[in-house]
């Protein structure tokens, strides 16, 4: 399969200069909807078009993840393909980017990413930026953490450091960045850390977290106003649906505990609920390890994004 093969470029005459490409395609890594929560929000608030279209029939698996068919009395109404698309995304100052989006392809991962490079080329990409979602054993009171990665340390030097080297499901995020690495382009990356109890949820503040991360990587002026009104309703609903029950709040607060500890470096935490020592950065690693592979094992059976 040829990388040219899949795609097709509908807009030539782009106006952009060394723009920043952000990925951040659905299926995987994407606790409380994060990811698809700033997709949806960066084409709703911003002035956007296609420029590229990816060849879906060649790279995602219909039976695995079937779209959404709808039957009316007697007929078939409609049926929802899935697209994959590369689009201009204009910012407040009118300035340009690329925005990669649509699921995760299920097959072709080399020749996709090798399409995806030929586009980087192309448009003169200076930077790609990747965004993902993953469960963290953190309170919904505090602030949003973000782990970052990039191909060139000195992108995230002087950035906090959560677990070391650890092995997890194979994912187009992460190789992608790998063959922008390969091939002499600057790739990085943030993944929002969303509080265990809310990843089947929809959480908007780490939505907002992770643009305002992209915002600053790619120097773009965003307009998140929208967003964060979302974000400070869903976080009021969380904290009166916490509240109705005692034992959620006795957890939130051992969080809150844990949380606290973690960030003024102390030696020895206080202990969680039940007089549990903190997790360690092994024990975190282990546990999000452990549910990217139930992610990993369930996934396959999710509908697109």
């Amino acid at each position: 399969m040829l990388p040219e093969s899949l795609y097709d470029v509908v807009a030539d005459d782009l106006d952009l200069e060394a723009p920043v490409l952000v990925h951040a395609l659905s299926g995987f890594l994407d606790a409380g909807g994060a990811r698809q929560l700033a997709v949806g929000h960066l084409l709703a608030a911003h002035e956007s078009r296609t420029v590229a279209r990816f060849d879906v029939d060649a790279l995602y698996d219909y039976r695995a993840r079937r779209p959404r068919l709808v039957f009316d009395t007697d007929h078939y109404a409609s049926i929802d393909y899935p697209e994959l698309l590369l689009s201009e995304v204009r910012d407040e100052r009118g300035q340009g980017f690329l925005l990669l989006h649509g699921p995760e392809p299920d097959f072709g991962w080399q020749a996709f990413t090798a399409a995806v490079v030929q586009l980087v080329e192309r448009f003169g990409v200076r930077r790609t930026i990747g965004v993902a979602a993953i469960p963290w054993p953190a309170p919904h009171t505090r602030p949003v953490g973000v782990t970052a990665h990039a191909t060139n340390r000195d992108l995230v030097a002087g950035r906090p450091t959560f677990v070391g080297a650890i092995e997890v499901p194979g994912h187009l995020a992460g190789a992608l960045e790998l063959a922008l690495r390969d091939t002499g382009h600057e790739a990085m990356g943030f993944a929002a850390h969303i509080p265990h109890y809310l990843t089947q949820v929809e959480f908007p503040r780490a939505a907002v977290a992770l643009l305002e991360e992209v915002a600053v990587a790619g120097d773009l002026a965003l307009d998140l106003a929208d967003l964060v009104e979302a974000a400070r309703s869903s976080d009021h609903d969380i904290d009166a649906q916490v509240a109705q029950n005692s034992e959620n709040v006795e957890a939130v607060r051992a969080l809150e505990a844990q949380y606290d500890a973690v960030v003024r470096g102390a030696e020895s935490a206080l202990p969680l609920a039940g007089d549990e020592p903190l997790p360690s950065g092994d024990e975190i690693a282990a546990q999000l390890e452990e549910f990217l592979r139930e992610m990993d094992d369930t996934g396959k059976g999710q509908q697109p994004e």
